[in-house]
């Protein structure tokens, strides 16, 4: 069986919205001989440059030497992303792709092009992060959910930005394959199988731009312990600081205090934990370091926008 796949560019588009996808796509058929067949395809057609400068050539919209039995499209995104939306006929196009195919995609801001088009109303999506809070303001219809790297919601699947693209498509071969040819693909790409479409857009350790090795073994020494009691005075013995010096410290380096980054990588734990499912919400929340579920509840809502039961609701439905 041969899924065909067509990916939807535009003048502007990011070149790894679109060569991540395919190129996984490819890959998983090198696997599965015949399993897909890829199509790229523009309002106009012919030559579409990139953000980068780089070309690919499409067909137009129309051209009946696409496959119209389209199983999967994917909307790309990338800096063209507001003349694709508010072009009437790429809108049609999706609007009649979507009514058809299996799946309707996108990838980073190609998820304004589905919104406009009227396919996430009422639906959870994702975006990238930079972008997220412009996709809720200007579609309100939609429950943007901001760190996830891929969201699921019925046959629609939307995705974070850039590299999140292979996630997406990692995930729609282990739909359509199995995870065993995925997980083939994704050791062919040298790239990690598998980050669920749950998981965050960042990691705590890695958004907080660290400058000393004190600084970064207290952090590391944090998460190795979020059971447990991590006043300030424990993570400056950590880092061979006197309480104030780490505080200094650690406020000019990442910009926030030692608590606030505590309560993140709890919160970051906790959110990994509820996906994985199997632990009660309680039993989180005591392994994460807060005590009890209120307290869990509380900075889920502060961090999050959304408390943990909404978190497990969603991993759940996205694992059906």
């Amino acid at each position: 069986m041969t899924r065909a796949i067509t990916l939807l560019v535009f003048p502007g588009f990011q070149l790894a919205d679109l060569a991540g996808p395919m190129t996984v796509f490819e890959i998983a058929g090198r696997f599965v001989p015949g399993a897909y067949a890829l199509a790229t395809r523009e309002e106009g057609g012919g030559t579409v440059a990139a953000s980068s400068g780089l070309a690919v050539v499409a067909a137009p919209l129309g051209d009946p030497a696409c496959d119209p039995a389209c199983d999967t499209i994917i909307v790309v995104g990338g800096e063209g992303t507001t003349t694709a939306m508010a072009s009437p006929a790429v809108l049609a196009f999706v609007r009649a792709a979507a009514a058809t195919a299996r799946r309707t995609t996108s990838v980073c801001s190609g998820s304004f092009v589905l919104a406009a088009a009227g396919l996430l109303d009422g639906r959870r999506a994702t975006t990238h992060w930079r972008r997220a809070a412009a996709l809720a303001r200007h579609f309100p219809k939609v429950t943007v959910e901001p760190d996830r790297i891929f969201v699921r919601d019925g046959a629609i699947w939307t995705s974070a930005g850039i590299t999140a693209g292979i996630d997406l498509a990692l995930a729609l071969v282990a739909d359509d394959l199995g995870p065993a040819v995925a997980a083939q693909v994704a050791k062919e790409m040298v790239v990690a199988w598998r980050r669920p479409g749950g998981q965050s857009q960042f990691s705590t350790l890695a958004d907080l731009a660290v400058a000393s090795d004190r600084v970064g073994r207290a952090l590391a020494f944090a998460r190795a312990h979020l059971a447990e009691d991590l006043p300030v005075e424990r993570l400056a013995e950590a880092a061979n600081l006197s309480p104030r010096q780490f505080a200094r410290a650690f406020a000019a380096e990442t910009g926030t205090t030692p608590a606030k980054a505590v309560a993140r990588l709890r919160v970051e734990a906790a959110r990994a934990a509820l996906e994985a499912g199997g632990a009660s919400v309680e039993q989180v929340a005591f392994a994460s370091g807060f005590g009890d579920a209120e307290r869990m509840r509380r900075a889920f809502l502060r961090l999050l926008g959304q408390p943990p039961q909404a978190i497990r609701r969603s991993a759940r439905a996205e694992a059906a």
